[in-house]
């Protein structure tokens, strides 16, 4: 049975989302504080977490730190509207999604799905995929290695994800929605715009210039796609 670790330091978030959880056939366990968490996280080894970013003792950024050094596996992160900034660092730690504050717990299990499946695909092995080389830019998803002059650059598995689909469609225009639904796995409505959080980290690692971006390019009322084919 998969084992979800719920990390919240309201205990009715904690129950509820407990709850949703049992209901869809996973195994729950849930701590109410940084410390916390990190005690049952090396104790249970859950398969996924569902992390609150406002915890005390510890904050969950740090928490979200520290499990990736111990041990990685999906997280998705809870926030409030107002922590834009503090998603995109969660992000660039290695966490997988977010789901802002207050959200509907059928939505979180879903989502909780969707990455567990993802992730199933990630480490599923299988025929050897194709290298991609525009000019400077090398993506290779056997090794999920990326390189920009001969420099590799570090990125996220949902990063890497994102960049090989738009590298592997050049040209394409792909809404957020679709963009969700092919790389995130979502087939319901999500919010899109952890897609734009993504972009932006992936400009900023990839691009000469983030903001004229030659391969990540926005198409202005529809999405984006990529320009380097």
């Amino acid at each position: 049975m998969i084992k979800i670790l719920v990390v919240d330091d309201e205990p009715n978030i904690r129950e509820v989302v407990g709850q949703y959880l049992r209901r869809d056939g996973y195994a729950v366990v849930s701590a109410a504080d940084g410390q916390e968490a990190l005690q049952v996280y090396k104790r249970e080894q859950p398969d996924l977490v569902v992390l609150d970013l406002m915890l005390p003792k510890l904050s969950g950024l740090e928490v979200c730190r520290r499990m990736g050094v111990e041990r990685r596996v999906p997280l998705i992160m809870l926030t409030a509207r107002g922590e834009e900034e503090d998603r995109i660092v969660g992000l660039s730690l290695g966490a997988d999604d977010y789901v802002v504050k207050p959200f509907s717990p059928r939505e979180l299990v879903a989502r909780v799905g969707a990455v567990l499946r993802r992730a199933g695909e990630d480490t599923s092995g299988g025929a050897q995929e194709r290298v991609l080389t525009f000019d400077e830019l090398t993506i290779d998803p056997n090794t999920r290695e990326v390189t920009v002059c001969g420099a590799y650059v570090t990125l996220t598995a949902r990063e890497f994800d994102l960049l090989y689909y738009l590298a592997s469609h050049p040209k394409r225009v792909f809404t957020r929605d679709q963009l969700m639904e092919e790389v995130w796995g979502y087939t319901f409505a999500a919010e899109t715009s952890t897609v734009t959080v993504h972009m932006r980290r992936l400009r900023e690692k990839i691009e000469a210039d983030p903001a004229q971006p030659r391969y990540l390019q926005t198409v202005w009322g529809v999405g984006y796609r990529f320009g380097g084919g």
